[in-house]
Parts: structure tokens; C-alpha cells; sequence
């Protein structure tokens, strides 16, 4: 069965094999994640290059997102690794302390004192452990323990309730925007943005990047920080996309209120003809199982029926024992809950204003398809923005964006219930119509007597707005 939602998978040690990584996308995987936190930049060279020759033997694009490591607040090394903090005990964060110990640990952010106060509330190691703010003597900030717990080896801080000035891109995303662009990532993804000046500033650093490459990406917002909810439209509209990434924003917000969140984010992000990816602990225990809970099949179900574009592994299959039975498991879970989405495709055209010529091809193709049933919608396009709208609506027909652009495949690789095929274009137009429907027949879409809606700018050829929309039957060309 054809599967709208998409799947966004991370790679690392245990899946950088050629073999692992074939069997991954033939199992499900729409986008490859590079994560910039671990490994050094010729391992993320080398991982993309594999990634590209994997797509090629599975006989598909598959795009590949860079994800920047931004301002992670770590504390500093123990002499022995570890040490555990019981309640009640005292504690000194210490950014000047070169080797931790039982009683303090250096910080790799040197102006973490000068952004608290006392009775500020921090969460180490993803708030396993908790530590309130008693004083702040220099560059020592005097704690006591609320909840203890092991502490090991540069773990990452957060301030309860968010309000942390770290900038979000730091000299080592520069660097590694450069390396991303070298290997024409199809995505970037930004990590702790507060406002859109953050994503404005990632974009022009990967376009100037990327200009020797003749590439621009698409950049993601990564929603980690509390203070990136009041600013969540102006960041969206910086933006082409964002991603629900649940576990430094829970750690900041509180867990209780990223569900409620979760749907918000994706609901704008759809609204604003924007895409969204959830992410963090989706498939958590298939790192070591086999098998995924309920808990986890359901919460990737309900990201499904909240409209998301993808859904997103982390340590299931980078690290993890399962990586490809962890992509088998999400894509048929995916499906399931496709089948029990509500297609109410009217009410989402009401009070809609069309302010552009394309957008309302758009919208006149989902209408005609949805009421006439048609089999497929093939988008005839350069730069899939017509696709991309018309992906923000639940329709239970294929989206299938035609287009010469090899990046333009890749990226619409992310888009929900777009399929991205190459068709080469000219100003014949009668010969462009009869090359679109010969290829929704020999990939399966159609059968000779189908009908379908396709959509193209006029005069065809040329880059441009889409401006055209013809319902053909499958066999008149």
C-alpha cells in the first residue's frame, strides 16, 4: 500500500553499512538524518556519499537533512567518568573547574552564571537529575540536589521554563552548515532557534555555503526552546519546515504540556503551508527490543492522525540493535492509522483567500480530484511548490510531483502524500502530457481509462508559476 506520512531515520554506527542502509530505504526511509552532534566532518562526508549510492541501488531519491548540534549546555568531564548526587547534597557548577568531582563540574558554557538566579530550577541529563539554584558566587554557581541520579561525562543542562541567551548557531554549525552544503544536503536543520532571526541568519550562512554548489537548502526549525513558542509564526515563517523535537523542549516546558504542544506546532505548520517532522523517543525501547511498545505505536499513530509530514528515529536506528525492523515496524504503523483519517476536504477550503495564481491551481486541482475521485494528481513542477500546498490537505489520491530537478525530488521526499518522480520537460506541451501519463502507468499509479487531474504553468517549458490544470483520461494521448 502506498504510505503519505514519511519517515525521517538517523544514521550512525549502526547503520552506516552500505547493506544496512539499502535495506532501511526499502523498508521505508524517505529521509536520511546526519546528526552534527557526534562525528567529525569527513564521517558526515562519507556517510552522505552512501546515502546517495544506497538511494541509487533502491532505484530512488531519498533526501538527507543535516542536523546542527546549536548551543547543547554540557557539563565538563569527571576525573572518573561519573559520580551520583543524592537529594539534599550540595552542588557547584564551577565554569572555571577543569576535572569533576563528587563536589563540582566544569561547564562548556562559560556564561551559564551570569543567565541564572537564585531559586532558577536546572535539569541535567535530560532531567533525570535536578538542581535548584541556591547562590551565585563568580563563576560558581552553588546548588543543592531536588532529584538525584547518576551524572556522567559532559550531559546537557536546561533552565526550567527556558531563558538561556546561548546563541543558536555556534562556530561549530558554521563550520559544519559548510561541510552540509559540500555534499548538498537537501534539508538543514536548526537546533534551539528563540525567533526568526536565528532561521534567517542559518539560511543566508547555508545559501552563501552552498553557492559554489548552485544549491540552496531547505532549512527546518528544531522547537527545543521554551522562549521559540511565542515566537512559533514568525519562526515558521522564516522557516520551511519545523520539528517537533520533544526532548529538549519537555525538559523545558515540562512534559505535560508538549502533547497539547505537539498538535498546536503541527496544525501551524500546516496552516502555513509549512512542513513538520516529530521527533525523539518515538520507537525509545526498539533500541534494545525487537519489539515496540503500545505506548509507542500509539504515539506515532496520533502524530499521523495529527497531520504530520514525518515522523523521526534518533537512537532506534543509529546506535541501536534494530534499525531496519525499527523502519518495517514505524512504516506499517503509519499505514494503519492512514486508513482511519477523516477526508474532509470542503471544510478545509472554507473562508480560504487565494492570493496567488498557483496556489489556486492548487486548490481547484484537490477540489476536482476529491469530487470527480480521480486516480492521481501529477503536479508537472520546478520547484514543488505546488505539490507542497497541496499536501496541506487530507486527500485520499496520490500527489505525484513531475519534475526535471533531481533536488526537487529529494526535497519533496519530505513532503506528506507526495510521490517525486523525474519527467523531463519541453515546450511541447501535447508530448510533456502523453511522457506524464506513460509514466503514472509503467510506476502503477493508473491504468488505461483512469482519470486524473494535472496541473503545469503555461507556456510549458519555461520556469514559472503553475497557471494550467487539464482533467485527462489515462489513454487519450
Amino acid at each position: 500500500m502506498r504510505r503519505a506520512t514519511k519517515i525521517v531515520a538517523t544514521i550512525g554506527p549502526a547503520s552506516s553499512t552500505l547493506e544496512i542502509l539499502v535495506s532501511m530505504i526499502r523498508a521505508g526511509v524517505d529521509v536520511v538524518r546526519l546528526n552534527f552532534s557526534h562525528g567529525k566532518a569527513q564521517d558526515h562526508i562519507d556517510r552522505a556519499t552512501m546515502v546517495r549510492e544506497a538511494a541509487a541501488i533502491c532505484g530512488r531519491e531519498v533526501a538527507i537533512m543535516a542536523d546542527l548540534q546549536g548551543p547543547k549546555i554540557r557539563v565538563g568531564k569527571f576525573e572518573h567518568n561519573k559520580i551520583t548526587l543524592v537529594v539534599g547534597e550540595k552542588f557547584i557548577l564551577d565554569s572555571d573547574c577543569e576535572m569533576g568531582n563528587q563536589d563540582r563540574v566544569g561547564l562548556d558554557y562559560k556564561e551559564l552564571p551570569r543567565d541564572l538566579r537564585p531559586a532558577d530550577v536546572l535539569l541535567l541529563n535530560d532531567g533525570l537529575v535536578v538542581l535548584v539554584v541556591d547562590r551565585i558566587l563568580g563563576n560558581e554557581i552553588h546548588t543543592h540536589v531536588k532529584i538525584g541520579g547518576e551524572l556522567s561525562n559532559n550531559k546537557g543542562i536546561n533552565r526550567q521554563g527556558g531563558g538561556l541567551t546561548a546563541a543558536a548557531l555556534t562556530s561549530k554549525d558554521m563550520e559544519d552548515i559548510r561541510t552540509a552544503m559540500s555534499f548538498r544536503a537537501d534539508y538543514v536543520a536548526v537546533s534551539f532557534p528563540k525567533n526568526a532571526t536565528d532561521m534567517v541568519m542559518a539560511r543566508q550562512l547555508a545559501n552563501i555555503a552552498g553557492e559554489p554548489f548552485k544549491h540552496r537548502p531547505q532549512m527546518i526549525a528544531k522547537i527545543e526552546r521554551a522562549e521559540a513558542i511565542p515566537a512559533l509564526q514568525e519562526i515558521l515563517d522564516a522557516s520551511d519546515g519545523i520539528m517537533v523535537a520533544r526532548g529538549d523542549l519537555a525538559v523545558e516546558v515540562g512534559n505535560a504540556a508538549v502533547p497539547a504542544l505537539q498538535k498546536r506546532m503541527i496544525k501551524m505548520a500546516r496552516a502555513s503551508n509549512k512542513l513538520a517532522i516529530t521527533a525523539t523517543q518515538m520507537m525509545e525501547s526498539m533500541i534494545v527490543n525487537a519489539v515496540p511498545t503500545r505506548a509507542e505505536v500509539s504515539d506515532v499513530a496520533n502524530a499521523v492522525l495529527d497531520g504530520t509530514d514525518a515522523v523521526m528515529t534518533s537512537a532506534e536506528t543509529a546506535s541501536g540493535k534494530f534499525p531496519v525492523e525499527t523502519v518495517e515496524v514505524m512504516a506499517a504503523v503509519c499505514l494503519e492509522a492512514e486508513k482511519s483519517e477523516d477526508y474532509r476536504l470542503d471544510a478545509d477550503f472554507m473562508n480560504v483567500v487565494f492570493t496567488r495564481i498557483d496556489q489556486s491551481i492548487a486548490y481547484g486541482a484537490l477540489f476536482t480530484a476529491h469530487h470527480l475521485q480521480v486516480k492521481a494528481i501529477a503536479a508537472l513542477t520546478e520547484s514543488a511548490s505546488t505539490a507542497l500546498w497541496m499536501s496541506r490537505h487530507n486527500i485520499n489520491i496520490p500527489i505525484v510531483a513531475l519534475t526535471p530537478n533531481v533536488a526537487t525530488q529529494r526535497r519533496a521526499s519530505l513532503f506528506r502524500n507526495v510521490i517525486a518522480l523525474e519527467l523531463q520537460q519541453s515546450t511541447d506541451t501535447d508530448a510533456v502530457l502523453k511522457g506524464a501519463q506513460d509514466l503514472l502507468l509503467e510506476k502503477g499509479f493508473v491504468e488505461t481509462g483512469d482519470m486524473i487531474v494535472v496541473t503545469w504553468g503555461e507556456p510549458m517549458g519555461q520556469v514559472g508559476g503553475t497557471n494550467a490544470l487539464k482533467i485527462m483520461r489515462i489513454g487519450e494521448y
